[in-house]
């Protein structure tokens, strides 16, 4: 049978595939740690739990409206309110099943073929997957841990062109730990308010996970609210990831294309989630809080590991729960069966050697990086550090 030609515009995600092979290779017995996926290794906490089950007694069990629920809508904008100093109404707000969903329900919204989609490296590796799908152009901003993996306006301005559509980014940054302060924001806002056509993506999932203070929303600034789409959820923030919750918040209008795009392919998001939301959403964030505790526990400790390795260079993260090294200099070395050409050589090297799983930077759109998760217990940190180190000191 004659498959779809989408189906070639784009690459299976290379964190789900990382994941799969630690899951094979410890189905045949082999102790894998794995610091490939971007999930917390916490249970969702007890009061969002009752919440849900509470749902289920109560008989949310039918069809949900295809934004979600009016009263998540505005525990949504409660949200907002709280963290954010941003007003937003229901209208602005669109409930889907996951922020993944979320993103691709406002890349389809927005983007026709061969309309271009401004992305700075390195970047969330669906990014640019959905961007291709829509059958839109991906125009990278090249950026480097010197610059703390940030662009600046005159980059920004420069990749502008007649095409472009939408810019896309995250802060914190999946996969660099990069977070944008205020008036850098502010210096890009500036350049967007001159192109008052081009849509901003701004993906917030992982707003808690901050290591340097509040996070700042590039919505704030009233010159281009309306050109922004933020784009966060439940999964990182409040250990959900299970349960399938993101939202967008944008101009009414790219609200009603984004729910008239979702009510084609999943309709409403799942209806006990949406009644644990709220709870998540309103509720003291106390656990949240105590959960980045110990993620910058991990932090300090993966940085002093990487530290000890000759040949790492190192990006300290400013968010999120990832360290994303330079691991070039280890091209073109060999342990005398295994010769390192590449990032994914590398990956592979250490999944095989040293049974740690992480994910090649060529994903991410950086070739000269690998990906290392740092969420997952500190005894598990430790040892996985251990072995990485143990088996890159064999590459001569």
């Amino acid at each position: 049978m004659q498959l779809s030609s989408l189906l070639q515009r784009f690459n299976e995600p290379e964190t789900l595939k990382m994941a799969k092979l630690g899951r094979e290779l410890r189905a045949k017995g082999i102790d894998v740690i794995d610091l490939s996926l971007g999930e917390p290794d916490f249970d969702t906490p007890e009061h969002i739990k009752q919440a849900a089950i509470k749902a289920i007694e109560d008989n949310y069990s039918h069809y949900t409206p295809v934004a979600g629920y009016l009263d998540v809508r505005e525990a949504v904008c409660t949200k907002f309110r709280r963290d954010n100093n941003l007003g937003y109404k229901p209208e602005n707000i669109v409930v889907s099943t996951g922020a993944k969903q979320s993103l691709a329900n406002t890349i389809l919204a927005l983007v026709d073929k061969d309309e271009e989609v401004i992305i700075p490296t390195p970047y969330w590796v669906t990014y640019s997957e959905l961007v291709k799908i829509a059958g839109g152009k991906v125009v990278e901003i090249r950026t480097r841990p010197e610059e703390d993996f940030k662009i600046s306006p005159a980059q920004l301005e420069a990749a502008i062109t007649a095409k472009t559509k939408a810019f896309l980014f995250s802060s914190p940054c999946n996969p660099s730990g990069a977070v944008y302060s205020k008036e850098e924001l502010k210096g890009l806002a500036d350049v967007f308010a001159k192109h008052p056509d081009i849509a901003i993506i701004s993906d917030e999932i992982y707003e808690y996970i901050n290591f340097v203070g509040k996070n700042e929303s590039i919505a704030q600034f009233d010159t281009i609210k309306d050109q922004v789409i933020i784009v966060n959820g439940l999964s990182k923030g409040f250990a959900m990831t299970g349960w399938r919750l993101g939202f967008i918040a944008a101009h009414p209008d790219i609200a009603k294309a984004i729910e008239k795009i979702q009510g084609q392919f999943t309709s409403g998001a799942n209806s006990v989630t949406q009644r644990a939301a709220i709870v998540a959403l309103t509720a003291d964030l106390k656990p949240s809080l105590e959960m980045v505790e110990q993620f910058t526990a991990r932090r300090k400790k993966v940085l002093e590991l990487v530290k000890e390795i000759p040949g790492i260079k190192c990006f300290e993260p400013q968010g999120a729960f990832y360290i994303f090294p330079d691991v070039s200099a280890y091209y073109g070395k060999s342990d005398g069966e295994t010769t390192i050409t590449n990032a994914n050589d590398l990956c592979m090297y250490l999944l095989n050697t040293a049974h740690v799983s992480s994910v090649m930077g060529d994903a991410f759109g950086d070739p000269n990086c690998v990906r290392f998760s740092f969420a997952n217990s500190m005894g598990n940190i430790e040892k996985g550090w251990a072995r990485i180190k143990d088996a890159l000191a064999k590459l001569k």
